[in-house]
């Protein structure tokens, strides 16, 4: 089984660990934080956690950086001192992995790493396959659940899309039941919906966490169905090196594919828009 290096033992990077040990489908999760003593603090509580909830996945602390150099999956989430890493601070922590040689594929967790993950694209070269934002990930589920509200289900299947903060709803396509939403649903409330995306993003730190751990099990084990995540396109839509919310597949330590979801002229032209704005 795999290792997950967790770079910031702040509230994304605590709960991705934690949600990680839960399922049990890794190794062992190592959260690093120059804040040592308060990392390995929030490690040791998830390990205490493991004879109630039933896991034993190897939980530990580390301080320096470079201990993440070796696992199998790195995720950039957010400091106890510092937050996000973002900016010159994110850029050089992933100096740092790339200098050490790390092939591992890169996880942002949080909700302000977009423009990080384009940096690492484009000025460190790191592969485009190796890089997934998850943040916007767990806006997805939000969405989901607030449509299925609308049609009485637990969930409805439609694709969001965009570049942080910006994201359209494909609802000419969302469905449920083999019924379109837009068949069952009045236009006002599907734009109500659309309109509290701001409201929803960005998601709180657990919502992240899930998500986070979700890409990081997919990336691993692979899945079956793709998920919605940052992804680096690479000319697709007109755009070069940008990073965009769109379905994944993952597996194998990498993103193996993305799909250009089915959208309505005009949700195209939104898309567009909100990838060069």
């Amino acid at each position: 089984m795999s290792t997950v290096a967790i770079l910031g033992a702040g509230p994304i990077g605590a709960a991705a660990a934690a949600r990680l040990a839960e399922r049990a489908r890794v190794r062992e999760v190592r959260l690093v934080d120059a804040a040592a003593a308060v990392a390995a603090g929030k490690a040791l509580d998830i390990r205490q956690a493991g004879p109630v909830l039933n896991f034993n996945t190897l939980v530990s602390a580390e301080s320096d950086v470079l201990s993440a150099a070796g696992a199998s999956v790195i995720v950039l989430a957010d400091a106890i001192d510092g937050g996000e890493w973002n900016g010159d601070r994110g850029r050089a922590v992933l100096e740092q992995i790339v200098r050490a040689g790390s092939q591992a594929p890169i996880v942002f967790a949080g909700p302000e790493q977009a423009a990080l993950m384009e940096i690492a694209y484009r000025e460190l070269r790191i592969a485009a396959h190796r890089l997934v934002g998850s943040a916007p990930t767990a806006l997805v589920s939000a969405v989901r659940a607030l449509a299925g509200m609308e049609m009485n289900v637990a969930s409805v299947d439609l694709t969001v899309v965009g570049r942080p903060p910006s994201f359209v709803i494909g609802w000419s396509a969302a469905a449920s039941g083999g019924s379109l939403v837009t068949e069952r649903v009045a236009a006002h409330r599907l734009l109500a919906i659309s309109a509290s995306m701001k409201r929803l993003w960005p998601s709180g730190p657990y919502a992240i966490g899930s998500a986070t751990a979700d890409i990081v099990e997919g990336l691993v084990h692979g899945r079956r169905r793709a998920i919605s995540a940052l992804t680096i396109l690479d000319g697709q839509l007109g755009a070069r090196g940008a990073a965009v919310l769109l379905p994944l597949d993952l597996g194998r330590l990498r993103v193996l594919g993305h799909a250009l979801p089915s959208l309505s002229p005009q949700e195209r032209t939104e898309l567009v828009n909100a990838i060069g704005g």
